[in-house]
Formats: C-alpha cells, sequence, structure tokens
C-alpha cells in the first residue's frame, strides 16, 4: 500500500545529459535493495523524472535523497569530464 508520493522533473542542458544519467539510475531502479519504495525513471520532453511511491514518508525522503544525490554527483562527473582539457 503505497502512502507516500513524489514526482520530480528536472531540466537537463542536453539530451546527452538526459541518457547519461537515465543509463546510470535505470539499473538501480531497476534492482532496488529494499522493497518499501518504488522508483521510477523516465524522460520526459527536455528533462528526467524521477517518481517515487513509497509505504511511508520516511521511505519516500530516504529514496528521494538517495537519488538526488546520485543525480547530483553524476553531474558534477559529467561537467569536470566536459571542462577537462
Amino acid at each position: 500500500m503505497t502512502k507516500a508520493k513524489a514526482k520530480i522533473r528536472l531540466r537537463l542542458s542536453s539530451d546527452k545529459h538526459l541518457t547519461t544519467l537515465l543509463d546510470a539510475l535505470t539499473p538501480e531502479a531497476n534492482a532496488p535493495v529494499a522493497k518499501r519504495a518504488r522508483v521510477v525513471l523516465c524522460k520526459e520532453e527536455s528533462g528526467l523524472v524521477l517518481a517515487v511511491e513509497a509505504r511511508d514518508t520516511i521511505a519516500l525522503r530516504a529514496t528521494l535523497n538517495a537519488y538526488l544525490r546520485w543525480i547530483c554527483s553524476a553531474m558534477n562527473v559529467i561537467e569536470a569530464l566536459e571542462n577537462h582539457p
């Protein structure tokens, strides 16, 4: 039974960034460690949609925090590689 839901839309500067993020995060979404939350990642227009459904707000918050940190880390790596001479 789902008690908590969240949907986050992230606008990205390029399709390449979007594809890279989807490739990096999809395996985790398809094989979650915990069963208290379910994650769906998809492409929408020029952005990434992160949809989370959880049994409780604690699981929702933990899952959102994990995915947002992973997204931030991946974007930092992408930017560092693009700016590397």
